[in-house]
């Protein structure tokens, strides 16, 4: 990355330089998780051999009963380990579900881009907003987007890079900026998400374990969540504006994979405004649509037995699907309007083109696919994560240092341990009742989790995304290694984390109500 003309580099900059050319010095994303494959399949086999185990109470998330558990490391190198790797190769990459995510969303992402629908939206989004105003709005976006689940990865990040293309800024820097705000913010929304529900039902079922009578809801936090929000998202900007941008520089068109220029400024030609005109009323009619789907009681889309449409249902676990056929329709409505799409043959070459980039992504996914379910399989994150609960519950320390404790916990397991269900079915009987018992909110103690468990998601390259992040930026700089990621994010990383925690202190120590 270049650094801006004549600009003094400041001892941060020369760090994140220094994490860059390391970062970039390994091997090949493919060869660096076939090594750690190696890797877990060594330790998995020591483990084994010692008889390593932890014996801890976890939720059951599909009967909710508390349940005591050994569990013991797994030797991927014994008989079983070797069948193992060897029958499910295939179902390991068929249940890799950001796989399935990205090919579904980018059919319609593709139409909508090859027609020239995304490029006209920023324009005339730039035209109307001051361009100091873009970063704020991407940002806001982007911690918002966890309602439709992980669609924003594949959706905003590369809008963001783009956008911040229109505008004459480093497009690596939106990029940037979008998966921050993206993954690193990921458990926190103005509203309630399908994941809420999850997470709250495994907390009342470990209140329980110490008071029956007890239980939160679903805006137990919400109010926490609500202050953050506008929080992370100043951050955020904050870190593009005075970091990310000034390090990177101008940038360098020679070394994008796509040389076409930019298009910037604010005019729009006619069959543009009639292309925006033509994918607006195809977005009335898609949206129309799913109203019908969606919105009368007993609606095909709303849960059968529930009759609930936010949480569990049809709609928002195939939200992926909404979102694809409103940037497939809108497309060809744009491509018809503008014309820049004349026959189905056009429709059907962007789906191809958008697909057809997707082949190194898709190899580093089968890869990736393989090294998640070998670490799980020799159970080595559960091992990992009840010493580490164990450890912080036997330090017997006071609520507040237990809760930074608790934080940095889990702050640093999401590193190796990403699923946020999984983490909190370990943790949550061991941290509520603890907390509980010395009459602390167990909304408090969610609230915490979230605190911990988002941010440290920009920077794991166990996150599904990451690599895809890798494939974004190598659009606009060919040499873009994960060292290149990384410089990027961990700023990032840092100061969300150090201002949400230092959010969640200042609502500890006032007393304030963490939700309804």
């Amino acid at each position: 990355m270049s650094e801006a003309a004549g600009a003094p580099k400041s001892t941060m900059q020369r760090f994140l330089d220094a994490v860059e050319q390391v970062g970039n010095r390994v091997p090949h994303p493919v060869i660096i998780f076939l090594i750690l494959i190696g890797c877990v399949i060594v330790i998995s086999f020591i483990l084994e051999t010692t008889g390593a185990s932890v014996t801890y109470q976890v939720i059951n998330p599909q009967t909710h009963a508390i349940e005591t558990v050994t569990t013991h490391a797994r030797s991927l190198a014994s008989a079983s380990g070797i069948r193992d790797m060897y029958v499910r190769l295939v179902p390991n990459f068929m249940a890799f579900a950001a796989i399935g995510l990205l090919v579904v969303a980018m059919v319609g992402v593709g139409v909508a881009e090859e027609a020239g629908l995304i490029k006209a939206l920023i324009r005339m989004i730039v035209a109307v907003a001051p361009v100091w105003s873009i970063t704020y709005l991407l940002a806001f976006v982007g911690v918002l987007s966890s309602i439709a689940a992980d669609a924003g990865y594949v959706v905003l990040i590369p809008l963001a890079g783009a956008a911040f293309l229109s505008i004459g800024r480093h497009p690596l820097a939106g990029i940037a900026l979008g998966f921050a705000s993206v993954a690193g913010a990921f458990n926190l929304n103005l509203l309630i998400k399908p994941l809420d529900a999850v997470l709250t039902e495994l907390t009342n079922d470990a209140i329980r374990m110490v008071d029956p009578s007890r239980t939160i809801d679903l805006t137990a936090g919400l109010w926490f969540s609500i202050v953050s929000v506008p929080l992370l998202v100043i951050v955020i900007a904050l870190i593009t504006d005075r970091v990310i941008s000034p390090r990177l520089g101008k940038f360098d068109p020679s070394q994008a994979e796509d040389t076409e220029p930019a298009a910037q400024g604010s005019g729009l030609a006619p069959a543009e405004w009639r292309g925006l005109g033509f994918a607006a009323a195809v977005l009335v009619l898609v949206v129309g649509g799913f109203a019908l789907l969606t919105l009368p009681s007993g609606a095909a889309l709303r849960n059968p037995e529930t009759d609930a449409l936010i949480g569990n249902s049809p709609f928002m676990n195939g939200l992926i699907v909404a979102i694809m056929f409103v940037f497939l329709a809108t497309g060809v409505g744009y491509g018809i309007g503008a014309g820049t799409m004349k026959s189905s043959a056009e429709v059907l070459g962007a789906m191809t083109k958008a697909i057809s980039g997707l082949g190194g992504t898709i190899l580093l996914f089968l890869v990736i696919s393989q090294f998640i379910a070998y670490f799980n399989y020799s159970n080595l994150p559960t091992l990992m994560a009840v010493t580490m609960a164990d450890a912080l519950k036997a330090a017997n320390i006071g609520s507040l240092w237990m809760f930074l404790g608790f934080i940095f916990v889990v702050t640093l397991l999401n590193i190796v341990f990403t699923p946020a269900i999984a983490k909190w079915a370990i943790f949550a009987p061991v941290f509520v009742p603890l907390f509980v018992t010395l009459n602390v909110d167990p909304a408090a103690v969610l609230s915490a989790y979230r605190v911990g468990d988002s941010p440290t998601n920009t920077l794991t390259p166990l996150n599904a995304y990451f690599a895809l992040v890798v494939g974004f930026a190598q659009k606009y700089a060919k040499d873009t290694g994960i060292g290149t990621v990384v410089a990027l994010l961990l700023p990032y990383a840092v100061w969300m984390a150090l201002a949400w925690t230092g959010l969640f202190v200042a609502w500890y120590l006032l007393g304030l109500p963490w939700g309804f």
